[in-house]
């Protein structure tokens, strides 16, 4: 286990809100709006590119936002991390999805796979790397490029209907920043023991429970079938996990466990656990530079050459 501080000044949760101007308007290359499928008005992603202009292909960095698997949007705020990449050469795909108010799990899966094989299928268009795409994805969009990666070629997670069947969803790499990742069921029994956040994940109108369609207590072996834990396996992209250990929302034991049952199946090369010392939820308190730098861009640097 690796473990980065948190700096106190930064310690403070704030809100997501929509992408400043300033920050959009510092990108000057990119392509808003693109359906990556025709099921949903929700199936759409922006490419943002670096603005030092040179031949592709460019790696890329798949974004999906949090929000609790029912709310969120590509365009807010919590991008705003992730396209610094543009500024080391990658470019960055934010991705929209379905949430739990549209359609229940698996379906937000399958549109991350239709994203993947859309890039890989149009990658000489937007001047990509097939080969060098890496997800990365805060609390349920963490939890999502997780098992999205975990179960690639799993053709329970696949729809291809959805477009460019001939295509895999294979990534180089992925960042989970705090996802619930070790099981929902554990979550309330975490929360009981530490005391540092409320123990309502198995209410009936709890986010997983209404992802799922029941109360987490009723449904076990759909709580089972959701946990990334369950498709670990010897033959995963490199994982870099990052949590506060002062999370309110998603308990730290969540990204232990996750972490111990990668490394277990993988080996040890193959996860990396990052602790922030009593800090909290991602948001805000999480962009700055030594867990930017330092942590996540030269981890994908390392991983996608």
């Amino acid at each position: 286990m690796k473990e980065h501080m948190l700096s106190p000044e930064t310690a403070k949760q704030t809100v997501n809100h929509m992408l400043s101007p300033e920050v959009a308007g510092h990108i000057r290359r990119k392509q808003f709006d693109i359906p990556y499928s025709g099921d949903s008005q929700s199936q759409k992603l922006d490419i943002w590119y670096p603005n030092e202009e040179k031949e592709g292909p460019y790696p890329v960095i798949l974004f999906f936002h949090g929000g609790g698997f029912m709310h969120g949007g590509k365009g807010e705020d919590s991008s705003e991390p992730v396209l610094r990449g543009t500024d080391r050469g990658y470019v960055v795909v934010d991705c929209e999805y379905r949430k739990s108010r549209e359609s229940r799990f698996p379906a937000m899966v399958y549109d991350a796979k239709a994203a993947i094989r859309y890039l890989k299928a149009n990658a000489r268009r937007y001047q990509l790397d097939p080969d060098r795409i890496a997800l990365w994805g805060p609390s349920s969009g963490g939890w999502l490029v997780s098992i999205t990666a975990l179960t690639e070629g799993n053709p329970a997670f696949e729809d291809l209907s959805m477009g460019n069947g001939g295509y895999d969803c294979r990534v180089a790499a992925v960042i989970d920043w705090c996802g619930p990742c070790g099981g929902f069921l554990a979550m309330d029994e975490a929360f009981e023991h530490t005391k540092k956040g409320v123990p309502d994940h198995n209410l009936p109108d709890s986010p997983e429970s209404v992802f799922l369609g029941s109360p987490l207590p009723e449904i076990p072996e759909l709580v089972r079938l959701a946990n990334p834990c369950t498709y670990a396996h010897k033959a995963i992209p490199p994982f870099l996990i990052v949590h506060g250990t002062g999370d309110a929302v998603v308990p730290y034991e969540q990204s232990e466990t996750f972490f111990r049952t990668l490394q277990q199946a993988a080996g040890p090369d193959k996860a990396e656990l990052y602790t922030g010392d009593g800090a909290p939820h991602h948001g805000r308190n999480w962009w700055h530079e030594p867990w930017l730098s330092d942590l996540c861009f030269d981890f994908l640097d390392r991983n996608m050459g």
